[in-house]
């Protein structure tokens, strides 16, 4: 009987809530739309500079932007001279070919830009490291470009002042998405007053996504328990024996990744992935604490850093944070231990030899970090999450998902932002692909090409992305063993690193995606394994092909 009653009364609710859809949707005469895009952040902003950029769209389909923020703050951002944004992403040259074919690069400042030439990326426990440079393939433009987020959602509102055809409503919140049950088309009521009747409604709208709610479309994912720490750095300028500061670190801690991007030549981007709790008490403690933390998480044995760890964690808990003079004490009592000598390059005090020839290993550490931007540190949750599809269907039909509203990554290899980038490409195509064939644009014959392409292309790098976190948040010893020695053997085969980099561009597309799928399947296979070389033969083909495979299975066979 309660079940009953229940049934009934969720049918009810269920006809109440038609009923004052049906009345909303006769309040007000909906405007009519072809597109209509939700979210103006880089994503949206991408996917409407791109359908502008196509004559017959611009003179065939009306396209609007709807975005709940202040559009005009981000047109009008002017930072102060030597300052940086906290968002800052890695742009592969795939991304930035797209970029330039709708005509937005040349709207984003270059100078605020800052080239990737070399990447180190090291295991915090075993130190077993493995580089990336781009001279390996003989690279003039290095291998991605930093840039903040807002310098580039400042450039692509800037190209889009010069395409008029193209709508943008910010300020404007969307109150309720319903569905036109005569013609199927999505209504998008504002809270302006204003109903948008949308033959194609694009969900650029984030993880909390309204369009995908409205699609009733599932997601699959979990919580990392993990927060991000981002902040803007400042260092001083790299000498004359060590090249420009074009380099991007990572290391890989059992707590998490930390980040070094380079953004100037005395400024870098920190992401920095750990525990609520060290994350909560690093930021509380203030600059002068997190400064020389951040300096010794890329120095320091994780042994060491986990005693920090504690001591700050604890601090925190006892309300009393560790003041700079403490953490400067603590530091310099770990080193003493560990035997760092204090004039090597991985000691982090203060006594820094910015001059003449530098100390060894120098070039295989980031600057050390003088001071960090007021107000710049920030942090945020991580998480995996992947929408079962990328299409409504049936009531939430002619609705399709990009960027953060499908997909959710990891950051520790800053691809967020390139997949959200490559889904815009792919459905601009489909929807250009759509017009010129006479079709109808917010079909789902016309929409499943886009699917068909992004959703595994976007699903084998977030896996890998997941696989290389939980690889590397462990300090148990066949594991570390494992990972570490399949880092060294792919370290000392160029030929391979040179293939897995080319095989990730095909000479477009250099930016890591398949240097880190790579990583992520050879651990897995040197697990299983007692061959080092096997590692490679195995892990291999999957990713680079079968010219890679031969390479590597001749190399294994000689040394054999």
């Amino acid at each position: 009987m309660r079940l009953a009653t229940t049934t009934v009364s969720r049918r009810a609710a269920g006809q109440i809530r038609r009923h004052w859809q049906r009345a909303a949707s006769t309040t007000v005469v909906p405007e009519d739309w072809d597109v209509v895009i939700v979210g103006g952040g880089p994503v949206g902003l991408a996917l409407a500079s791109a359908l502008g950029s196509s004559a017959d769209i611009r003179q065939n389909v009306k396209v609007a932007l709807v975005e709940a923020g202040d559009l005009s703050s981000v047109q009008n951002w002017t930072p102060e001279p030597g300052t940086f944004s906290n968002r800052a992403s890695s742009l592969t040259h795939k991304s930035q070919e797209f970029l330039k074919e709708v005509d937005a690069w040349a709207y984003v400042d270059e100078k605020r830009t800052c080239v990737i030439e070399d990447m180190q990326v090291w295991d915090g426990v075993s130190d077993a490291r493995i580089e990336f440079p781009a001279s390996l393939l003989g690279l003039q433009h290095g291998m991605a470009r930093m840039t903040e987020n807002l310098n580039l959602q400042r450039g692509l509102l800037r190209r889009l002042e010069s395409i008029p055809q193209i709508r943008l409503f910010d300020k404007t919140k969307v109150k309720m998405i319903t569905n036109m049950e005569t013609h199927g088309w999505p209504l998008v009521h504002l809270d302006d007053g204003r109903v948008m009747r949308s033959r194609l409604l694009v969900g650029a709208d984030g993880f909390n996504s309204p369009v995908r709610n409205f699609a009733k479309i599932s997601s699959f994912g979990w919580d990392y328990n993990t927060q991000a720490i981002v902040a803007t750095m400042f260092h001083q300028p790299r000498g004359a024996f060590l090249g420009p500061h074009t380099t991007a670190y990572q290391r890989f801690l059992p707590t998490g990744p930390i980040a070094f991007l380079p953004l100037s030549p005395v400024a870098s981007s920190l992401v920095w992935s750990t525990k609520p709790l060290l994350a909560k008490a690093l930021i509380a403690a203030g600059l002068d604490v997190l400064r020389p933390m951040i300096n010794a998480a890329f120095r320091m044995p994780h042994v060491s850093m986990n005693y920090l760890h504690d001591i700050v964690v604890e601090a925190d808990r006892n309300g009393t944070p560790l003041t700079a003079s403490q953490i400067k004490e603590e530091i310099a009592w770990r080193e003493r231990s560990d035997g760092i000598d204090a004039t090597s390059a991985y000691a982090s005090g203060e006594t820094v030899q910015q001059q003449g020839i530098p100390p060894q290993g120098t070039e295989l550490l980031p600057p050390l970090v003088t001071s960090l931007q007021p107000g710049s540190v920030a942090s945020f949750p991580l998480r995996f999450n992947h929408t079962d599809s990328y299409l409504g269907e049936g009531d939430g039909g002619r609705t399709v998902l990009v960027g953060d509203a499908a997909h959710t990554v990891h950051p520790l290899a800053g691809q967020g932002l390139n997949l959200g980038l490559a889904d815009v490409d792919a459905l601009s195509k489909c929807i250009q692909d759509a017009l010129a064939n006479g079709g109808d644009i917010g079909s789902r014959t016309a929409l499943l090409p886009y699917a068909r392409e992004r959703y595994f292309s976007n699903h084998k790098i977030m896996s890998a992305m997941d696989k290389l976190h939980k690889l590397y948040s462990t300090s148990f010893s066949p594991v570390v063993w494992a990972r570490s020695v399949g880092l060294e053997v792919v370290n000392e085969l160029d030929s391979v690193k040179a293939a897995i980099m080319m095989e990730g561009s095909g000479k477009k597309d250099l930016g890591g995606n398949i240097f880190w799928e790579a990583g992520a399947r050879g651990v897995e296979a040197f697990a299983a394994t007692s061959s080092a070389a096997r590692i490679v033969v195995d892990s291999i083909p999957s990713v680079v092909g079968s010219t890679v495979s031969g390479i590597v299975r001749a190399l294994s066979t000689n040394k054999r």
